[in-house]
């Protein structure tokens, strides 16, 4: 949902989001809009399952840092918050202490709610392919995965199929049926 339907600079959203009102909500800025991340127990649920599963994976195999849907990074002169993010240690060595962590995520996990715009998320994803990232976009509403990796056709998988890192994270395999509440694994 939109919150300013003005133009505004990069800049101008920096200093917006600081601002007293501001700091306590989430913003995205997006096509050059200030977006206001609201979400729901759904895709918050699907979004820490994820969030789980590849904190469990990096405990094994410390490549990287995983963040949650308080970790914000810029993404081709934007500002995102995805759900889950994934930042390989050789691209950087420590985490972030800024609001946007100023390099794009390796992988990026957007779980679609309700108050998610289409327009909004094609140019995400368009902008998180030309930084590099890939992204599992995730509808908990059809129980499907959408799978974008830089230079590839996208994904689609449904209930039965199995999500891997690719070259993002080596070796991991996650079941889609594992990420929506109800399932077997559900905990």
């Amino acid at each position: 949902m939109a919150v300013q339907s003005q133009p505004m600079s990069v800049e101008e959203f920096d200093q917006f989001v600081l601002l007293p009102g501001h700091v306590a909500r989430q913003y995205e800025f997006i096509g050059g809009e200030v977006v206001e991340v609201v979400s729901n127990q759904v895709a918050s649920y699907v979004a820490l399952r994820v969030g789980y599963f590849i904190t469990a994976y990096l405990m094994q195999h410390p490549i990287g840092y995983a963040t949650g849907a308080d970790g914000g990074y810029v993404v081709a002169g934007e500002r995102y918050i995805p759900d889950v993010g994934f930042i390989t240690r050789q691209r950087q060595p420590a985490l972030s202490d800024r609001p946007y962590n100023p390099l794009a995520p390796d992988l990026a996990v957007e779980v679609l709610s309700p108050t998610n715009d289409p327009h909004d998320m094609r140019i995400k994803v368009g902008n998180y392919l030309t930084a590099g990232t890939v992204v599992w976009v995730i509808r908990p509403d059809t129980r499907t995965v959408e799978v974008y990796t830089p230079g590839a056709p996208v994904r689609r998988l449904g209930i039965d199929g199995t999500l891997d890192g690719g070259a993002v994270l080596p070796g991991f395999s996650l079941a889609v049926a594992d990420i929506f509440p109800g399932d077997a694994a559900d905990g």
